[in-house]
């Protein structure tokens, strides 16, 4: 019985520490949405480019949420499939994304600053473009990771997968300014949240029946 509860208790302190970690990135960013520029202005653009060169090494984090639950050497089966997926689209959304905050962020708030005029405008479309095919790669990489976590996990997942689904139909357009970019942000942090919760019942109801999770061997014959 002691060896029981202190095996829970270990294990509710891993999913407390997952928590934390997949929902940090999110959180930031919803912060940052905070102080956003509301727009591009002369008045504004220097707090528009420094923040996004700060946010530039974030962006990519946001995918955390997803490569730890998922994190381990992908079988040769529908899962291993699901899983190298949810990784590419995490790879392009990280660098597509990283596009737009150093185009729409980074060039158009220093050529604003520096009274370049003109050019906001078409650093502003190419970001755009830039940041849409990240969010659909993001999308992707929901959809999978979500699509791997129902075959292992049951429903319990899908709470978690219409939050990240209706994060990413927003972050699409929102980006994380004020108010939509913030709830939308908050967002993430609940479907990751969520995500976490139900991988960790599953795991709660394993130790309470004493079943490992491991699939039974076939006999051998000798």
């Amino acid at each position: 019985m002691r060896s029981l509860r202190a095996l829970r208790a270990l294990r509710a302190l891993r999913a407390l520490r997952t928590t934390a970690l997949v929902t940090a990135v999110p959180l930031l960013l919803a912060v940052a949405g905070l102080v956003h520029p509301r727009h591009l202005t002369a008045a504004t653009a220097g707090d528009w480019a420094g923040l996004h060169v700060v946010l530039l090494p974030v962006f990519p984090f946001l995918v955390l949420g997803l490569v730890v639950p998922l994190w381990g050497r992908p079988r040769r089966d529908a899962d291993g499939f699901l899983t190298v997926l949810a990784w590419a689209g995490c790879l392009v959304y990280a660098a597509y994304y990283s596009g737009l905050d150093a185009v729409a962020g980074i060039s158009a708030g220093t050529v604003v600053d520096h009274g370049v005029h003109g050019a906001a405008g078409r650093l502003f479309a190419a970001g755009d473009e830039l940041g849409r095919a990240g969010v659909y790669a993001l999308a992707v990489a929901c959809a999978a990771t979500c699509a791997v976590l129902h075959r292992r996990h049951g429903a319990r997942v899908l709470p978690g997968a219409v939050a990240l689904l209706a994060a990413c139909w927003s972050f699409a357009d929102s980006h994380i300014f004020w108010p939509r970019g913030v709830l939308t942000m908050l967002g993430f942090a609940l479907g990751f949240a969520l995500l976490t919760a139900a991988t960790y019942r599953r795991g709660e109801e394993r130790v309470a029946t004493g079943d490992d999770g491991a699939r039974p061997r076939r006999p051998t014959n000798r």
